[in-house]
């Protein structure tokens, strides 16, 4: 390891842009010497991707990991009729193979993509309950929207990075995670209107998120839809079992469940439409990764833009491998974003010990039974909080990075996005539909680089 370089980070805000990064002096790399990082044992303060602390505490906080990317990576397959158990098992699947494809230097966790619900909801005419009978053609376009990324991580590789900034400004990224949210708000709200009861316990559900997130202690505060869904299950179970107010929980499948065995593993259908409706959340994974690797670079301290290429590519290729064997579209996890940020150790080893124990649930049927007695009510309550956080997300996004919407330029951009996904505008192409998110995402990237402003004459 060379010695320490001195190192002063310069952001320039750019009207609509991502913020740049530069680095005065020797630039801080997390390159480690090689392919693949070599770790420095560190005892204590700030750790570096590179470095690593002793392997009982690496042990330790690697399992904190698992529990902060659990509720979100659980929940998103629950939303699709897809088998939790075995979406997290391919969740700790990707993440060795991000780990790998960028060479141990972005410390992150890949779990369950959100941006999948809404079109896989629709290629599959998924009912909101129980199996998705016709998984196996959401499957082949999960397959189909992980070749697209990590085409466009090699085209990123070879070319660069600066043209999808180009191509995707804060404005445009913002739109589309909002359109996110606002398109699923449907099914959010359908989870929790059953009956009168089944709204008191959805509401219940995101009154226990809320409080999670603002008033626990320490860590739980990072831990708001695990534990305030927790919660909301306990409630559900004392109203229902103990006091006969609503359809109780059958426990029966958890006693009869192996503590170990074969996850049930599906078959992927490649159905052109199917395909059609739902690579393009790609274009949306791309938004996001980029987001969360230049987050991870200004909380490390280090430039991680040359490994954007690769990151996408890690991604793309973890979506696919996920989508042959019955899991969700895989990316980047914000909530273990926040737990580096919280405890500001950022060794990429910590993900190979999360990765390790999620595969290892994964191969649990126990644990799968258990995860398919949550609520539906519960489960709605929990969507209204992540749809509406999603959609809330945008509006940081917009904040950070000084986005003008007195510009009219941005402002239309947005508006006709927010319009066009809210409203779930499908477009049919020949015998391909684009739905409400795709159209959306497309509108306002296409519509963005024609409203460029023309020098008056």
């Amino acid at each position: 390891m060379s010695a320490p370089v001195k190192c002063r980070r310069i952001v320039v805000p750019a009207q609509g842009r991502q913020p740049e990064v530069k680095l005065e002096g020797n630039m801080a790399q997390a390159d480690g010497g090689g392919f693949l990082s070599r770790w420095t044992l560190k005892t204590g303060g700030v750790i570096a991707p590179d470095e690593r602390l002793p392997w009982g505490q690496t042990v330790v906080l690697g399992l904190q990991h698992v529990v902060a990317m659990f509720g979100a990576t659980v929940l998103a397959p629950l939303l699709m009729g897809f088998d939790p158990n075995v979406s997290i098992l391919f969740s700790g699947i990707a993440t060795l193979i991000f780990f790998f494809v960028t060479g141990g230097k972005v410390p992150s966790y890949l779990g369950s993509s959100f941006s999948f619900i809404a079109v896989v909801i629709a290629a599959t005419a998924y009912a909101g309950s129980g199996p998705n009978g016709n998984i196996g053609v959401a499957l082949g376009g999960i397959i189909a929207a992980g070749a697209l990324y990590a085409m466009i991580g090699l085209v990123v590789m070879a070319l660069g990075h600066k043209w999808i900034e180009t191509l995707m400004p804060p404005v445009v990224t913002g739109a589309i995670v909002a359109v996110i949210g606002l398109n699923l708000a449907p099914i959010g709200v359908k989870g929790v209107s059953g009956s009168g009861f089944d709204t008191f316990i959805g509401l219940f559900t995101v009154v226990a998120v809320g409080l999670v997130a603002v008033a626990a202690p320490g860590l739980a505060r990072r831990l708001p839809i695990l534990l305030g869904g927790l919660i909301a299950y306990i409630v559900y179970a004392i109203c229902t079992n103990g006091l006969g107010m609503g359809k109780p929980i059958d426990f029966s499948s958890v006693a009869s469940a192996a503590w170990f065995g074969l996850p049930n593993f599906q078959t992927p259908v490649f159905e052109a439409g199917a395909m059609a409706l739902i690579a393009p959340v790609a274009i949306i994974l791309v938004a996001e990764n980029l987001g969360h690797v230049k987050a991870i670079g200004v909380m490390t301290g280090r430039n991680l833009d040359p490994y954007l290429g690769r990151a996408f590519l890690g991604d793309g290729i973890a979506t696919m491998i996920s989508g042959a064997g019955g899991g969700t579209g895989m990316t980047t996890y914000a909530e273990n974003m926040g737990v580096m940020a919280v405890t500001k150790i950022f060794s990429t080893l910590l993900f190979v010990v999360a990765a390790l124990f999620a595969i290892l649930l994964g191969f649990s049927p126990k644990f799968g039974a258990l995860i398919l007695t949550i609520p539906g009510p519960v489960i709605g309550g929990l969507s209204l909080v992540v749809f509406g956080l999603i959609s809330a997300t945008a509006g940081r996004i917009w904040v950070e990075n000084r986005v003008d919407f007195s510009n009219a330029r941005n402002l239309i951009t947005v508006g006709v996005a927010l319009t066009l996904g809210a409203g779930d505008l499908a477009l049919k192409l020949g015998g391909f539909t684009l739905g409400g998110i795709g159209t959306a995402t497309f509108g306002a990237i296409i519509l963005y680089q024609i409203l460029r402003e023309r020098n008056a004459a």
